[in-house]
This record gives C-alpha cells, sequence and structure tokens, in this order.
C-alpha cells in the first residue's frame, strides 16, 4: 500500500500533475512492483507566498512524500526508487533533482485502516517485502 503526496507552487504544479502522477506510479510499478491498478495521490498546489523553500530552489521546487507499508529493503527498493524519481522528474518533466524532496515514511500495517479493515488483516495480492 501506498499512498502519495506532492506539494509544490501550484502555477507549475497544476500543469504537469497528470504527467507527474504517471511518472512517480511508474516508479512505484517498477521498483516496489506495486499494481499497476494502485494509484493513490493527492496534489497540494500552493500560492508561492504559502510555500517557503531554501535559496537556490526555483519556482519548479516539489515536495514529494510517499507513505508505505513497512518492509521494503533500503538498498534494492527504498534507494532505487529514489534514484529513478529524481531521475525520470528530470527527464520528463524537466524538473532538476535540486528542485525535488523526496521523503518516504513507513509504518506497520496495523497502523492502516482500508476498507474497514487494519492493514495487518488485508489480503494483498503483491508483495512488500522486495
Amino acid at each position: 500500500m501506498g499512498q502519495i503526496k506532492i506539494y509544490g507552487v501550484k502555477d507549475r504544479l497544476n500543469p504537469i500533475k497528470e504527467t507527474l502522477s504517471n511518472v512517480i506510479h511508474s516508479c512505484m510499478v517498477e521498483v516496489l512492483e506495486f499494481p499497476s491498478d494502485k494509484k493513490f495521490h493527492r496534489f497540494f498546489p500552493m500560492d508561492i507566498e504559502d510555500f517557503y523553500f531554501a535559496s537556490g530552489r526555483t519556482e519548479a521546487y516539489t515536495v514529494i512524500e510517499v507513505s508505505m507499508f513497512e518492509g521494503r529493503s533500503v538498498v534494492v527498493a527504498k534507494k532505487q526508487l529514489l534514484k529513478l524519481l529524481f531521475e525520470r522528474i528530470n527527464s520528463e518533466l524537466s524538473i532538476s533533482p535540486k528542485d525535488v524532496e523526496i521523503t518516504i515514511f513507513e509504518t506497520p500495517k496495523h497502523n492502516w485502516g482500508i476498507r474497514g479493515l487494519p492493514g495487518d488483516e488485508l489480503a494483498l495480492n503483491y508483495k512488500v517485502n522486495v
């Protein structure tokens, strides 16, 4: 299971939402072996005056938060996911890796409530330990 939140300056983020969502999802499917129909993305376009970021960043600055079940390996899954996201966001959207920050939050399955059940009671059609 994975939930994605994407924050950015609305004038830059709104026009690229669909493409960015597709890029992120393709990386999740490829690296974490997510089913292609498991896409849960939420966008938070912000007014420039409400989105503070460090010098050296441009208005393309984008923050991506990935919440998912714990259990993925550091090297094989998480680091590979980060590298692929930076690479594809740069190549497909021309957003420099300097303008992208990604945080992965992992929590135990029992901390999730999905379709009326605790996450650890769900029958998943994909594996988490990749």
